[in-house]
C-alpha cells in the first residue's frame, strides 16, 4: 500500500499547528511532515509539540539542513523523539538551500561531503556506536549517545542532483524527493538510488523507501492556485508537476507517482492553501480511499 500524508507549510504560523495535528490525528492521515525552511519554524521543536500533541499519526520532518546542525545534536534531538514516541518520527536530512546557508555564514564549499559524512556519523551514533571522526566537517571525539533508540531507525536524505541521489543511495535509508519531482523524475531518482546502493555493496533485499511531494490544490480556484505557486517557482514549463482539482483527479497523480517508484506520497498545499485543516481532511477522508 503506498503511504499518504499532507504538509504542515512553514508559511503558516506556528500556532496553527496544534489544530492541523489535531484534525490530523481525528480523521486518520497516516503522516504528517513539516519543514524546517529558514527562517520560519524550527524542525525539531515543531515535531516534539505534534507529536505530544496526538497519539497515532506519524510526524515527519524534510528536511533538517545539515549546515545549520552539528552532528552530535541531530543524532541527540533524533534519538529522544524516536524513544518518546516510538515509531511515529521520521527525520530526513539534506543540503539546505544553499543561499539561506550562506546568510548564516555555515555554507560548505563541498555540500555533498558534508551531507555524507553526517549521514554515517548520525547512522552510527543512532545505532548506539562509539564514534571518533576527523572528516572535513564532522569531528567526534569519543562520542557516543547515551540514550540511542532502543530499535533501529531509518535516516532519510533529501535529494535532488544524481550525485546526491547515489550518495542517498549509499549512505541513508531512504530518500526524500521535492514537488519538483515528475513521475519520470520517480523513475530516474529510483535508478540513481539504487547504482548507489550497488556501489556501496547494500543488502539488495533491504528496503530503501521514496518519499514524494506533490504540489496539490482542491477548491474551486484549485487550477490557479497551482499554477501561480508552479510559475512562482520557476517550474511552470515542466511537465507532470502537481495536479489540481477533486479527490479522484488527486488520486490518479498520486498513483502515477506511486506507479514510478513513490513508496509514500504526502500532498504539499499551496502557499495560499486557504484551510489547512480541510486539507488534511481530505486527504485522509477523500483522497486515501482511492489509493491503493
Amino acid at each position: 500500500m503506498t503511504a499518504l500524508g499532507a504538509v504542515f507549510r512553514p508559511q503558516l504560523p506556528p500556532e496553527r499547528l496544534r489544530e492541523v495535528v489535531r484534525v490530523a490525528d481525528e480523521v486518520g492521515l497516516e503522516e504528517l511532515w513539516l519543514w524546517e525552511d529558514c527562517f520560519r519554524e524550527g524542525g525539531i521543536s515543531a515535531a516534539a509539540a505534534a507529536l505530544a500533541w496526538s497519539e497515532r499519526v506519524r510526524i515527519g520532518v524534510g528536511l533538517l539542513p545539515v549546515p545549520l546542525r552539528n552532528v552530535a545534536l541531530t543524532a541527540m534531538e533524533a534519538a529522544t523523539l524516536h524513544r518518546m514516541f516510538p515509531g511515529r518520527a521520521v527525520l530526513g536530512v539534506g543540503h539546505g538551500v544553499q543561499d539561506w546557508m550562506g546568510q548564516v555564514g555555515v555554507r560548505a564549499q563541498s555540500p555533498l561531503t558534508l551531507l555524507r559524512e553526517h549521514l554515517d556519523a548520525l547512522r552510527g551514533l543512532l545505532r548506539g556506536e562509539r564514534l571518533s571522526v576527523s572528516g572535513r566537517y564532522v569531528r567526534l571525539d569519543d562520542v557516543a549517545l547515551d540514550w540511542p533508540p532502543p530499535t533501529p531507525v531509518r535516516v532519510l536524505a533529501g535529494a535532488e542532483g544524481p550525485r546526491t541521489l547515489r550518495l542517498s543511495g549509499e549512505a541513508a535509508d531512504g530518500t526524500v524527493l521535492t514537488s519538483a519531482t515528475s513521475p519520470d523524475g520517480v523513475r530516474r531518482a529510483r535508478r540513481l538510488i539504487e547504482e548507489g546502493r550497488a556501489a556501496a555493496g547494500r543488502d539488495v533485499g533491504e528496503p530503501h523507501p521514496v518519499v514524494v511531494y506533490l504540489l496539490t490544490a482542491t477548491g474551486p480556484d484549485a487550477a490557479a492556485r497551482l499554477r501561480a505557486e508552479l510559475v512562482a517557482e520557476g517550474l511552470d514549463s515542466v511537465p507532470g508537476l502537481g495536479v489540481a482539482g477533486d479527490a479522484d483527479a488527486v488520486a490518479k497523480a498520486v498513483r502515477r507517482l506511486a506507479e514510478s517508484g513513490a513508496d509514500t506520497v504526502i500532498l504539499q498545499p499551496t502557499g495560499d492553501e486557504p484551510d489547512p485543516e480541510g486539507f488534511v481532511r481530505f486527504t485522509a477522508q477523500e483522497v486515501r480511499p482511492l489509493v491503493p
